[in-house]
């Protein structure tokens, strides 16, 4: 190309966003991608597009007509199944939003509040004894577990096979043959363990999210079986994943940042500010739409059928959105961010995700004020989601 042609549009990449790395890595490759141009085409899992800057990305994510939900993994642009409500559009996603609502209210999850708070002491006090841990498997997948297991009314006895089925359906990496028969084979399991419960609640209801999920309504219809299932999967991997997964990213954070750290220690009334700040500059989830028809995005063309990978850490680490926006800053006050994601499928959960994080921030410094990374720690990420899997290792003084 010479220096006086015009610079392609959308530049071409192949970057396996699934694959395993050293934590921190990932995020880094986005914010290349970002400095590049607003679009990438990714000629990963059968080609699709990144879209790496904020206004671009929230004016995709507000524009549901056009780029779809009905298919969210850029792997799969045309799923048999589909995971409720996130991968609804319309009036069946307004519909089940609406009842879902009051389950998760700030009101809603105000009432869980002693009984959050109560299961993180217990937790930690117990971990605050032995001067280490392994945080990932300790802490993160056994506290904010314990709570979508209680929404869900189900035994907590039975976590280790929903940590077991998390990682194969959300984490696990290698050759996509394998990959996929390992997903498919967790998704199966995962069903036919939800088809049990449901036909158990449909005999003795109980006060738990699934006994009220079976008396909604769709047009005036009770929702199929189906469709219960496939609520209840989406319901397992949000519950059991992205609270796990950010509280990794914030203890790593915090845990190699010392002054941050102590800051929230000498003042745990920064503590909300310093979740929302690492919300904005460490989003984890990596949402994809599918485009209903032709159209573009700065510039370059995406046809009717492609899907388009829509990395919220790229939007929300963006210099034209954010002053200084990979400096973590407790103290930056309100953002705005979309963290949570933005337009009509905004996190549905995103008041319980808060509560959840700000127990854990509020007694973890209450009862370990003082922790450092160990040596042997090397975390990973790999799937769909940034965040480590496992790997941080803290230790501290008794």
């Amino acid at each position: 190309m010479s220096t006086s042609e015009p610079a392609p549009v959308c530049p071409v990449r192949d970057f396996n966003h699934y694959s395993e790395l050293p934590f921190g890595e990932k995020i880094k490759i986005y914010d290349e991608l970002r400095e590049e141009a607003p679009v990438i085409r990714n000629e990963f899992a059968n080609g699709h597009y990144i879209v790496t800057r904020y206004e671009e990305m929230l004016s995709v994510y507000q524009n549901a007509d056009v780029f779809s939900s009905t298919a969210v993994t850029v792997f799969n642009p045309n799923p048999a199944f589909r995971w409720i409500p996130e991968m609804l559009d319309g009036d069946e996603h307004r519909q089940w939003r609406k009842q879902l609502g009051p389950l998760f209210s700030p009101k809603f999850v105000e009432r869980l509040e002693d009984k959050v708070r109560q299961r993180a002491v217990d937790v930690i006090s117990k971990i605050a004894e032995r001067g280490k841990c392994d945080f990932m498997h300790d802490f993160a997948n056994q506290y904010p577990s314990f709570i979508f297991l209680e929404l869900m009314g189900l035994p907590f006895e039975d976590l280790d096979t929903f940590l077991h089925w998390e990682d194969e359906i959300l984490h696990v990496s290698g050759e996509p043959e394998e990959t996929a028969r390992r997903r498919a084979a967790a998704t199966v399991a995962l069903t036919e363990y939800f088809r049990k419960i449901i036909a158990e609640r449909r005999e003795s209801p109980r006060d738990d999210m699934i006994s009220k999920a079976i008396q909604f309504e769709v047009d005036g219809e009770p929702v199929s079986q189906e469709d219960l299932e496939s609520f209840c999967i989406l319901m397992f991997m949000a519950g059991l994943d992205t609270v796990s997964a950010t509280l990794g990213t914030t203890f790593m954070f915090l845990a190699t940042h010392p002054e941050h750290r102590q800051s929230i220690v000498d003042d745990p009334d920064l503590i909300p500010s310093a979740i929302e700040e690492i919300l904005r500059a460490f989003a984890i989830v990596i949402p994809s739409r599918k485009a209903m028809e032709d159209t573009e995005i700065a510039g370059c063309p995406i046809k009717a059928g492609e899907m388009i990978s829509l990395p919220l850490n790229a939007a929300t680490r963006d210099e034209s959105a954010y002053e200084d926006a990979k400096v973590v800053d407790f103290e930056r006050g309100s953002t705005n961010h979309i963290a949570f994601g933005a337009g009509p499928h905004r996190c549905l959960g995103s008041h319980l995700a808060r509560r959840e994080l700000r127990i854990a921030l509020e007694e973890w410094h209450r009862l370990i004020p003082n922790y450092r990374l160990a040596p042997e720690s090397a975390p990973t990420e790999s799937g769909g989601q940034l965040g480590p899997n496992s790997n941080i290792h803290l230790e501290w003084e008794v």
